[in-house]
């Protein structure tokens, strides 16, 4: 029975804890009395806690985010009531600031605030008695900033089953130079890298074990073009079918040397998250966001234009000083440039990020609950907030999830992307009431009575388009409301097999190059 017990509540199961990992790789000689075991924020805190306490634990060491706090709340209040003695210790970024204001802190018996990769070990060697401690352990402790040539990777705890089934997190660095408001990556300065070559070498080891996606958590990837181009053409030289590599960029920095090495890569194996936020340059001055928009739309044109890159952009609704107008400027701005993804995202008053002193002046007003969702300010109310929070789902359904690849279009086909598709997301919400639980099926029959009937389209070259967009995913059958509109003979079936390596959200837009 391990005496220390790592454990989170991910989003989904394909999610691997890169923070437990981290812990884990860092215990040193307490490593063999530790043990992973994850969740899911759907099981219930009972489950969770039986199964925790099952292990006889001495130390629960307990990873909060914004989307686990409030059923890990729950599980906290549980083991101290069951069993008071086990010691439970709170990280993660939603318990590293403001933790004077709550409960879950209040509930635990510690939390470690910051990169605690180094300081959880000490705190365990301290508690279990191995290391003399100086006086009571604090019941919060802020880690102080690890030297990342101290810090053990760990990519050795990835077992077999996670490399098979789930994503795997690595970062090449941490922090950001940029001190854009609303996010919590503006706190962490200066930006340090781990040894290059070190990195490298656990890359390398992953890739002979059978791993093919990784996602890249480094905040500013190509903020040092060399070390971009050193990590990209180690992977490029051992490219394999599968291999699919998902990076965040800063959006105008993109030189030349770096462009040679990013066209060698097949369609579809890299993906960029390139955040925008928005193209209102008195919103970039407010929240404190430099960029480029000139280079940052010659750069989109690049990637689009010369490689196969599958680029995720975002937007981001209700930042101070932007308008419904405005925001509908940049939305079409940013369709014009072609990315396959526009992630619409809410703003989200995080804990310790210095957004909040707009509030005043901007008479923001934010829930008070987890994800911390903007619901109305003095340039947008409640029910046009509403509005905009349907639209950003409704994209994601048809616009982002490849499902509508040429159909999504024709929404705008005599006028503005964002004002047309708002259109057709209030249309949507009339006719569903809903936002969640729509089948594919009943989403597509409702998007073509919306281009026949409401924008009046004709039906038949309308039925084909849908039609092809349906087979695309790699689905034989013809929908019942599409026959009635289209020739005798089946359609000829289009689907991504001759991209089965590529995840398949990605694999329905590489489809259409």
């Amino acid at each position: 029975m391990p005496d220390i017990v790592l454990a989170t509540l991910n989003a989904k199961y394909i999610h691997a804890s890169f923070g437990l990992r981290y812990l884990l790789a860092n215990l040193g000689d307490l490593r063999p009395r530790a043990a992973i075991v994850e969740f899911e924020i759907k099981q219930t805190p009972l489950e969770v806690v039986e199964s925790i306490l099952a292990l006889k634990p001495r130390i629960v060491g307990l990873g909060v985010y914004i989307w686990n706090v409030r059923p890990t709340l729950d599980v906290v209040a549980l083991l101290k009531r069951i069993a008071p003695e086990v010691c439970v210790v709170l990280g993660g970024p939603e318990v590293s600031h403001e933790t004077e204001s709550q409960e879950i802190v209040r509930l635990a018996d510690h939390t470690i605030t910051g990169e605690a990769d180094l300081e959880f070990a000490r705190f365990c060697r301290c508690f279990l008695g191995i290391e003399e401690s100086r006086g009571p352990l604090p019941k919060v402790l802020h880690a102080p900033l690890p030297d990342l040539q101290s810090v053990r990777m760990p990519y050795e705890e990835f077992t077999d089953d996670d490399i098979a089934h789930r994503v795997l997190y690595v970062e090449a660095s941490r922090g950001c130079p940029f001190r854009c408001e609303f996010c919590l990556s503006s706190l962490d300065i200066p930006v340090r890298a781990f040894p290059l070559e070190p990195f490298l070498a656990a890359m390398r080891r992953l890739l002979d074990r059978g791993a093919r996606q990784f996602k890249f958590v480094d905040r500013t990837f190509n903020l040092a073009p060399r070390t971009a181009i050193a990590i990209l053409t180690f992977f490029q030289e051992r490219w394999r079918a599968g291999l699919f590599l998902h990076f965040e960029m800063v959006p105008d920095r993109l030189p030349a040397e770096l462009r040679e090495v990013i066209v060698r890569f097949p369609p579809g194996a890299l993906q960029f998250e390139v955040g925008v936020q928005t193209f209102n340059p008195e919103v970039g001055q407010n929240i404190s966001r430099r960029q480029n928009y000139e280079r940052l739309e010659e750069n989109l044109r690049f990637f689009r234009r010369e490689t196969g890159v599958h680029i995720h952009a975002d937007l981001i609704v209700g930042l101070p000083g932007e308008t419904l107008t405005s925001f509908a400027v940049g939305f079409d701005r940013l369709v014009a440039l072609g990315p396959q993804e526009i992630q619409v995202g809410i703003l989200k008053r995080l804990r310790g990020t210095p957004i909040v002193r707009h509030d005043a002046e901007w008479q923001v007003i934010y829930n008070a609950h987890p994800p911390y969702e903007i619901l109305q300010n003095k340039l947008i109310d409640f029910a046009t907030m509403q509005r905009l929070r349907r639209f950003a789902r409704y994209w994601d359904l048809v616009g982002n999830s490849g499902n509508f690849l040429e159909t999504t279009p024709l929404i705008w086909s005599n006028g503005s992307p964002f004002h047309s598709f708002l259109k057709f997301s209030d249309w949507l919400f009339a006719r569903l009431g809903s936002v969640d639980g729509i089948a594919l099926t009943r989403l597509a029959e409702l998007l073509f009575e919306f281009l026949t009937g409401e924008l009046k389209l004709p039906a038949r070259p309308t039925a084909e388009t849908l039609g092809r967009d349906y087979q695309r995913g790699g689905r034989h059958d013809t929908p019942a409301f599409l026959r009635e509109h289209l020739p005798a003979a089946a359609i000829a079936a289009r689907s991504s097999g001759n991209r089965p390596s590529l995840p398949k959200r990605q694999a329905r837009h590489a489809d259409l190059r």
